[in-house]
This record gives C-alpha cells, structure tokens and sequence, in this order.
C-alpha cells in the first residue's frame, strides 16, 4: 500500500532472504549427493527408519491399530522392514519394493497399520522414475494389495472407502510425480545434448569455414603470385637480351621487375598474415586491416599491360558494356589472369593472345582467350603440381557458369579457353 492508500504495483524481484537460502541448501544436498552418492542414499534411508522408530516408541501406531495387543518386536520388525531397505530405493528400485511387500502385508493382516507403511509410497515413486512402464504397472498392483487386504480384513473401520481407495490414489499419484521427475529429466538430458551436439556442429561448421577460407586465399596467392612470378620471368629473359645491344631496354624491363617483384611481396605479406596459425595471439600486434579492394574489369588494362612488358602480345576485343557484379567481375578477372599466365609459362617464344569478351544484356558473360605458340603447351593439370585450372573452374561454380580449357584441334598449335556465366538468377 502506498501513502495515500492506493494499491502499489510494486512486486519484489529477484530471489528473497528465505529463498536463497533454500536454494542453497538444496544446492549443498545436490553436491553431497553428486559427490557422495551412496553417502546421500544412507542419510535419507537414515530418516526414514528415524521416523518409524519414532512412531514404534512414541506408541503412535496405536492411534490406528485394530489389534494394540501386537507384541513390540513384531512392532519393530515391521517398522525396521519398511524403512531399512530403502537404502537401496536408487539402485533397486524393484527389489526394494519386494523386500518391503512382506512386511506390508503382514502389516496389514496383523491389524498393526503401521504410519511407515506409507514409505511404500517411496519406493514406488522410485520404480516410476527408473523402470519401465511394465514394472510400474505391476509394481503399482503389489503395492495395492496390501491395504486390499487390510481393507477386506477388518471391514469395519479399514474398509475400501476409508484404506484402500484413499491409498490407492495416493500410490497413483506417487508414481504420477515419478512419471512427471523422470520426463523432465530425460527432457533436460535431452536439451544438454542438442546443446552438446549444436556446440559440436558450431566447432565443426567454424572448422570449414576456416579451411574453406583458406582454400580461397590459397588461391588467391596463386593467381596472385604465380602471375607476378611469371611476369618478372618474362621481363627478366627480355631484360638479359636487351642488356648487351640496348641498354635503355634492359633498365626499363629491371625497373619492371622491381615494381613487380615488390607488388607481390606486399600481396605475400598479406596473405601470410590472414593464415597466421594463431590469430587469438596477442603477444604481437595485429596487422593493419588491408582495405584493397579486390581486382575489378576496371584493372585488366594495368593487366594486359603488364603481360605485354614480359613479352606476350595480347590482341583484346570486347562486346557489349560491363554490367556485372563485383563477384562476378572478380572471376572473370582471375580466369583472364590464370589463362595468361599459363601462356607466359607454357607457350614458349614467339606465342601470341587473343582476348574475345561478350557481355550480353541479360547480364551473362562470355569470355574466349585463344593463345598460338609454335608448339602445344602443356596443360596446367594437378598431375603437373598445377592448381590453376582447378581454381578456375571453382570460381566459375560459384556463378554456375562453365569453362573448358583444352588445347586447340589439329593442326592448330596452342590452347583454348572458354568461360561462360550465365545470367544471374534472383534468390
């Protein structure tokens, strides 16, 4: 209530003094019991058997005994056989039923009607939670029986009305609340699980994004690399050439080299960077994010230009405009830059490109590089530690496009390239 006698909305949040403290003796119980768990069984068991003696010598039991001329170590061995083989109630739920089944009986048939006979409820509530539905029901029907019997025994005052029904609901509900524990724990084992198995996949699903990840900047340190390397070949053999009869030449073609040599040290760097093997290490600083951007059909003039230094002519014909995506710019780029190099590599002196692209409206591409070299190079394939054709056809996957590569028919000399990407499909 607040000052001026208006109900306040003010509701307590969080645990309150007497619920943590609960909670942190529940805590406690469930540690001794994980730590110590046949400790725990003979603490319970322990009350339980406390709790019958107490009602053996309070003289409690003849409160609701028919028959108070019972001797008193019949009184007790019935109360010591209702309680004591509880110990067991976890790891035999069953047998423990059985063992205490006899003195239920004799419980019931003597007049003695025992409070401990109650702790049948106990055992039975252990059957649900640990045995199979079959036991339950069968468990269910022994433990009935007992006060049937003392109900069909002295009708007069433990008859079915006042004994057997009252207890036989109170069992079904006992085996109700073990049914109702052991869902609940097989549903928690079974969200454990999934989160096991989900943190599993997550591991698994970083695992081959990390090595696909690698794959494409392996990759991309072969179109890279190996393209700068074929280049500084090519200029090198021209720069040795010229040195003896043009000396002018011969610088020029060093100066080539040096750009490019330092070009793909920079690309190295990078690209060795990113596969660090440690990248949570802090011991170091982390590199200067490289804010490049990825090669575009803007560039194949700087290109070309560059193949046509190391000694390739390139002739280059292109129809229709440029409407592509940066994805898709990129691969056709990389194809273009593959499929030259190669020719510097493998077509020997005096070969000659021919360059054909088609850009359709629809957004689909067509690219045709034909190079003509005095001899038929060799194919680039794996089998000859080659990695870019592969590559190719990898990146032109992406885009459901198609390549052939293949030498050219006879009697032609040289090698053929084709990509084609069709038009991008809206998702």
């Amino acid at each position: 209530m607040t000052s001026d006698g208006t109900q306040s909305d003010w509701h307590p949040t969080g645990p309150q003094p007497l619920t943590r403290h609960v909670q942190r003796l529940t805590n406690r119980a469930r540690d001794l019991d994980r730590r110590r768990p046949r400790l725990w069984d003979l603490l319970v068991a322990a009350a339980f058997v406390t709790a019958a003696l107490i009602d053996y010598t309070s003289g409690g039991w003849l409160n609701v005994t028919e028959n108070p001329a019972l001797p008193g170590g019949l009184i007790l061995t019935l109360s010591l056989g209702l309680s004591v083989p509880l110990i067991a109630r976890r790891t035999r739920p069953f047998p423990t039923l059985l063992t205490m089944l006899p003195f239920a009986v004799v419980n019931t048939w003597t007049g003695a009607f025992l409070q401990a006979s109650m702790l049948l409820l106990v055992a039975l509530f252990h059957v649900a939670l640990r045995t199979r539905q079959r036991t339950l029901l069968w468990s269910y029907a022994l433990t009935v029986l007992p006060f049937v019997i003392g109900g069909l025994r002295y009708p007069a005052d433990q008859g079915f009305d006042q004994n057997a029904i009252p207890v036989a609901m109170s069992l079904a509900l006992a085996a109700l609340a073990g049914i109702a524990v052991r869902t609940r724990k097989e549903y928690l084992a079974s969200l454990v699980e999934r989160a096991r198995q989900l943190e599993v996949e997550r591991d698994q699903q970083l695992r081959l994004a990390a090595a696909a990840e690698r794959a494409r900047i392996a990759r991309e340190m072969h179109d890279i690399i190996g393209h700068n390397l074929s280049v500084i070949t090519g200029l090198a053999d021209g720069g040795r050439y010229a040195a003896a009869k043009n000396p002018v030449r011969a610088a020029e073609a060093l100066d080539a080299i040096s750009t490019t040599s330092r070009q793909a040290l920079a690309e190295l760097r990078r690209l060795l960077d990113v596969l660090r093997d440690d990248p949570e290490d802090t011991t170091r600083p982390a590199p200067p994010a490289d804010l490049t951007p990825q090669p575009t059909l803007t560039d194949l003039d700087h290109l070309i230009t560059g193949v046509r230094a190391a000694g390739l002519p390139v002739h280059t014909t292109v129809q229709g405009t440029p409407t592509l995506p940066p994805g898709r710019q990129l691969t056709v780029y990389r194809v273009i830059q593959e499929a030259l190099t190669n020719t510097l590599k493998h077509a020997g002196p005096g070969a000659t490109s021919q360059l054909l692209i088609s850009y359709e409206d629809s957004g689909a591409v067509s690219l045709t590089i034909t190079d003509t070299a005095r001899t038929t190079p060799a194919p680039p394939t794996p089998a000859n530690g080659g990695r870019g054709l592969p590559g190719m056809r990898e990146r032109t996957a992406l885009y459901g496009g198609t390549l052939e590569a293949g030498p050219l028919p006879h009697p032609q000399r040289g090698w053929r390239v084709h990509l084609h990407l069709p038009e991008e499909t809206p998702q």
